[in-house]
C-alpha cells in the first residue's frame, strides 16, 4: 500500500466533466435536483493517535445554512463511486468528508483489514470538532467496507453522531468468513488480490482484473497446499489472509479486533440498513436489524434483488434517494420539509413477483410449509411410506463447483442451475407443478436424515425456482460443515439454515431442492483429512447418503404467510 502522500489542494468547485457527470446522473437515478453549488478540498492530512496521516477530501456546499456532515471512510480510495455519492450529499447542503482508511490511497500506516477502523473513526470525529465549519451535526454513509466503520464507530458513539446510513455490511468477520463451518474461500482470496494491486492498477484496468479475477485465480483454488499458493498469488502482500485463513476457532485472539457485536448493543441513534438478497452479508445486516429493532433503536431495512455488485449499479438509484430522505429527517433538524415517513419501514423486493413491498417488521409472521424428499427425486407434501436412500459421492479432486449465488464476486446472482443440477455429485428433488402461487417469507430449513462415510465433510443446499420450461434457477442456499466427532454409522439429523428470502413460486412452476457435498470455490473444499485449513497435502472422497423414508425423514420447511400472502404491506411496481 502506498504512503506518499497527495499534495493537498485549494477549495474549488467541480470541474465541467464532474458537473456534467452530476446533472446525467441525478436524472438516470431520479435523484432531486441538486440546490447548492459546492466546492472540494482534496488531500487533507488528518492525524491520527498513533501518528499516522489519513488523507481526506471535504466536499463543502456553498450555502449560510448547511444541514450536518457526512462522513465516509474507505480503503478503496476517494475516486467513484464515494465521489458520485459525496457530490450528491454536498449539492443537497451537506458538508461531505470522505477519508482514506490507513495504508491506502496515500494514507500512512499499515493497512490490517477493519482492525483500526475503530480508533481512526474516532480520531476523524476528533479532526472534525477542530473545523470551523463542522457544526455538532454528523452522520456516517456507505456499503460493503465503508459500512464497517460506521460499525465500529457505534462501539462507542460520540455525541455528535446523529444516524448511521449502512449498506450491505458486516459488523463480525469471524461469522462472515467462517459462520457456516468452511471458510469462504473464493471471495476472501479474490478480495486480497485485489486489495494487494488496487493502487497498481486503477480505474478499468482495475476492472478488467476484478472480471477476471476467478478465471486467473483457478488454479489457486485447485492448488495444495492452499496456503502457499495463495501466498504467492497475492505476491506476500496480505498477510492477513493467510492469518485469517488458518484461524477457523472464533475464540482465536486473531478475531476480538474483527467482531463489533457490542455495536448493537451500543447503538443510539436512527440506523438505515440497506442489503441484497444475493449478497453475501445479507444474513448479517438481518442480524442487525433484529438486534437494534429489539432494543428499540429507529431502524429502516430495506432488501432489493441485488448482489453486493449490484448495488453501486442497479441500487445506487434507490439507496441514494432514500438515504437523502433519512438525511433531511434525521440530520437536517427540519430544516427542509421531509415526507413523511412511512409506518412500514421494512421494504423488500420480492422475487419471482418483481415488486416491491412494504412490511412493518423483517420476517413476517409466518406458517410452515412441509415438503419431505422422497425416493426418486420428489419432493412432496406427504411424508415418505419407505424406499431406498438417495447417495452421492463427493470428490475433493473433483469438487462440485460453485455457480452463481450470494458472492462478493461479479459473477454472482441468480443464473440457470442446469450445469450444477446435471453434475453426478448433486441429488435433486423437485415438486409438482404447484397449483397456486406460494410466498416464501422468511429462512428456509432444510433436515436431513444423513450419513457419511467421511467424518470431514460439508453439506450445501439450494432452492431453485423451476419454470414450466423447465429452466431452474436459485434463490436460496446454505453450506455446513459437519461436526467430524459425530458418529459416521448413525443417522445424523442435520439442519441447514438457508438465505433469507421473499420470493413468489407462481403457479404452474416447481420448487427444487439441490444438495451436494460443497460448492468450491465459494467455500473451500472439505479435503475430508481435518488438516488446518490451507495447509493440507492430501484430498480424500466422502459418499454422502440422504435417508428419506418412514423411519429417517428428511424434510424441507419453507416460511409461508398466513393465508399465502405477507401482510401488512402495500405491493408496486417501484423500480430499484
Amino acid at each position: 500500500m502506498t504512503t506518499t502522500r497527495p499534495h493537498q489542494t485549494a477549495p474549488a468547485p467541480p470541474g465541467l466533466s464532474a458537473r456534467t457527470t452530476d446533472r446525467i446522473l441525478t436524472r438516470l437515478m431520479r435523484l432531486p435536483g441538486t440546490r447548492h453549488p459546492y466546492q472540494v478540498e482534496r488531500n487533507i492530512p488528518t492525524p491520527a493517535r498513533d501518528g499516522a496521516v489519513l488523507v481526506t477530501d471535504h466536499y463543502a456546499p456553498v450555502t449560510d445554512r448547511p444541514k450536518g456532515t457526512v462522513l465516509l471512510r474507505t480503503p478503496y480510495g476517494r475516486g467513484f463511486p464515494h465521489d458520485l455519492e459525496a457530490r450528491v450529499y454536498a449539492g443537497h447542503g451537506y458538508h461531505v468528508v470522505v477519508q482514506s482508511c490507513r495504508g491506502t490511497f496515500g494514507s500512512t500506516g499499515t493497512f490490517y483489514p477493519m482492525a483500526n477502523e475503530a480508533d481512526d473513526a474516532q480520531d476523524a470525529v476528533a479532526w472534525l470538532r477542530t473545523q470551523p465549519w463542522f457544526d455538532g451535526r454528523l452522520a456516517t454513509a456507505g456499503g460493503s467496507y465503508v459500512g464497517w466503520p460506521q460499525w465500529a464507530l457505534l462501539m462507542d458513539p460520540p455525541p455528535e453522531l446523529r444516524t448511521c446510513l449502512i449498506a450491505v455490511a458486516p459488523h463480525n468477520m469471524h461469522n462472515t468468513v467462517y459462520g457456516a463451518g468452511a471458510f469462504r474461500l473464493g471471495d476472501f482470496l479474490s478480495w486480497a488480490a485485489m486489495m494487494a494491486n488496487q493502487e497498481r492498477f486503477p480505474g478499468l484496468r482495475g476492472v478488467a482484473r476484478m472480471l477476471t479475477m476467478n478465471r486467473r485465480l483457478a488454479p489457486v483454488f485447485a492448488a495444495l497446499p492452499f496456503a502457499e499458493a495463495a501466498d504467492t498469488a497475492t505476491e506476500h502482500r496480505t498477510p492477513w489472509f493467510r492469518e485469517w485463513l488458518t484461524a477457523p476457532d472464533p475464540d482465536d485472539p486473531l478475531w476480538d479486533r474483527l467482531k463489533l457485536d457490542d455495536a448493537l448493543q451500543r447503538a443510539n441513534v436512527p440506523v438505515r440498513l440497506t442489503a441484497g438478497w444475493q449478497d453475501l452479508f445479507l444474513d448479517q445486516t438481518l442480524h442487525q436489524y433484529r438486534a437494534l429493532r429489539t432494543r428499540g433503536v429507529d431502524v429502516s431495512l430495506t432488501v432489493g434483488p441485488w448482489t453486493h455488485q449490484d448495488l453501486g449499479r442497479k441500487g445506487m438509484g434507490r439507496l441514494l434517494r432514500s438515504n437523502l430522505e433519512w438525511l433531511r429527517t434525521h440530520l437536517a433538524d427540519g430544516e427542509t420539509a421531509a415526507p413523511p415517513r412511512p409506518n412500514l419501514p421494512v421494504e423488500v423486493y420480492v422475487t419471482g413477483q418483481e415488486a416491491w413491498r412494504r412490511l412493518a417488521q423483517w420476517p413476517p409472521a409466518a406458517d410452515e410449509t412441509v415438503r419431505y424428499l422422497q425416493p426418486g427425486g420428489k419432493l412432496l407434501a406427504d411424508e415418505p411410506s419407505g424406499g431406498a436412500p438417495s447417495t452421492y459421492v463427493y470428490d475433493p479432486a473433483n469438487p462440485t463447483p460453485t455457480l452463481a449465488g450470494p458472492l462478493l464476486t461479479f459473477d454472482s446472482g441468480v443464473k440457470d442451475n442446469a450445469d450444477l443440477q446435471n453434475r453426478p455429485d448433486v441429488l435433486t428433488f423437485t415438486t409438482p407443478p404447484l397449483t397456486a402461487p406460494l410466498e416464501i417469507f422468511g429462512t428456509p430449513v432444510v433436515e436431513l436424515a444423513h450419513t457419511r462415510s467421511n467424518p470431514h465433510a460439508d453439506v450445501f443446499v439450494r432452492l431453485c425456482d423451476v419454470d414450466p420450461k423447465g429452466v431452474s434457477r436459485n434463490f436460496a442456499e446454505g453450506l455446513l460443515r459437519l461436526d467430524p466427532t459425530s458418529p459416521t454409522d448413525q443417522v445424523q439429523h442435520v439442519r441447514v439454515r438457508l438465505d433469507a428470502c421473499a420470493h413468489e413460486v407462481k403457479r404452474g412452476h416447481r420448487i427444487r431442492l439441490l444438495t451436494a457435498g460443497g460448492s468450491h470455490p465459494q467455500y473451500a473444499r472439505n479435503e475430508g483429512t481435518g488438516a488446518v485449513p490451507g495447509t493440507g497435502h492430501e484430498l480424500r472422497p466422502c459418499t454422502h447418503t440422504i435417508h428419506h423414508d418412514t423411519a429417517a425423514v428428511s424434510r424441507v420447511l419453507l416460511p409461508t404467510p398466513p393465508n399465502g400472502h405477507a401482510r401488512p404491506g402495500l405491493a408496486d411496481s417501484m423500480g430499484s
